[in-house]
């Protein structure tokens, strides 16, 4: 598929064959589901944890005599029946992460460009090469190009000024190649890839 390149200050810069293995794709909403899934547990802390009847801090003493009180039999106040108890079965610290395979998550990004080239969401830049990093240049050419959430995706190193200026942008993200990810990808509402973002990518997919 041909789709037109712009410069970063909005004018003409040609046009590119993207390659259909890449943006041409029909998206399928389950295989990028799976990917995002595995993505948000593979990012999930897993800290969460709670103080069970072996944590408590209290006396392990039998808090009165076993029989003739009328009551039930209790020798705890560690027991989680009690007030201040430990917690049963509460969470522990685990990682939640599954294995999914590198197949599959090449085949997610797939289906992740191609939903953005088919949504008209995809904008190919030249290069993000600037003289000087000044953030009030950048947002100004931001605006006018109508970006409000935007993950820009340049090639296997982001140009230092362009960084520097768009770090302070609100909306705006800037990954090298190798952090292409569907869950960033699908989460903005445009996404703008250099040249040589396009050409590593099609090199990392292949």
């Amino acid at each position: 598929m041909k789709l037109d390149v712009i410069k970063l200050d909005g004018g003409k810069a040609g046009s590119i064959d993207l390659d259909e293995a890449l943006f041409g794709l029909e998206p399928r909403a389950d295989i990028l589901h799976r990917v995002v899934r595995w993505q948000r547990a593979k990012a999930q802390a897993g800290t969460h944890s709670v103080l069970g009847k072996s944590d408590v801090s209290y006396s392990t003493k039998k808090i009165y005599r076993q029989k003739g009180t009328g009551g039930a039999r209790h020798g705890s106040r560690k027991a989680p029946i009690f007030r201040h108890g430990g917690v049963y079965k509460g969470p522990t610290p685990r990682s939640h992460a599954h294995d999914l395979p590198k197949k599959f998550r090449a085949l997610g990004l797939r289906h992740a460009l191609s939903a953005k080239a088919k949504a008209g969401e995809l904008v190919i830049v030249d290069n993000l090469a600037m003289a000087e990093a000044k953030t009030a240049m950048l947002a100004k050419t931001v605006k006018e190009r109508g970006w409000k959430r935007v993950l820009i995706i340049d090639g296997a190193d982001v140009d230092a000024n362009f960084a520097l200026a768009a770090r302070n942008i609100e909306g705006i993200d800037v990954l090298p190649t190798i952090g292409a990810n569907v869950y960033d990808i699908l989460k903005r509402d445009t996404l703008v890839i250099t040249k040589a973002g396009v050409e590593a990518l099609e090199a990392r997919l292949k």
